[in-house]
């Protein structure tokens, strides 16, 4: 198999353990698997190319598939936790912006 193809599976079998920790809402472990996949991303990126063999072209192609899905999946889940997230510190700057309010009149 090709090393390019080897390289994708490391990527395919990373990101899919990102939409694993992302369902079950484990952001730290997500957070760890993503700076895991952006050095594995960077360490492919120099010697990435269109593999030779049809067979090798057809298993990237099928990898990349794999993890668009995952991706897609993963933000489908982070998407609301942030949406929440950003309600919980508009919130948070509302109430320190009237207690600042609130005393500077005093």
């Amino acid at each position: 198999m090709s090393m390019i193809v080897e390289d994708y599976e490391r990527l395919s079998t990373i990101t899919g353990k990102m939409r694993e920790a992302a369902a079950a809402g484990e952001w730290d472990e997500l957070i760890s698997l993503e700076k895991r996949c952006a050095a594995e991303v960077a360490a492919l990126k120099p010697r990435d190319g269109v593999p030779a063999e049809e067979t090798a072209r057809q298993a990237k192609s099928a990898l990349i598939r794999k993890m668009l899905a995952d991706d897609k999946a993963i933000r489908e889940q982070v998407e609301p936790w942030m949406r929440q997230l950003e309600r919980i510190m508009q919130s948070s700057r509302s109430e320190q912006k009237l207690q600042q309010s609130y005393l500077a009149n005093y």
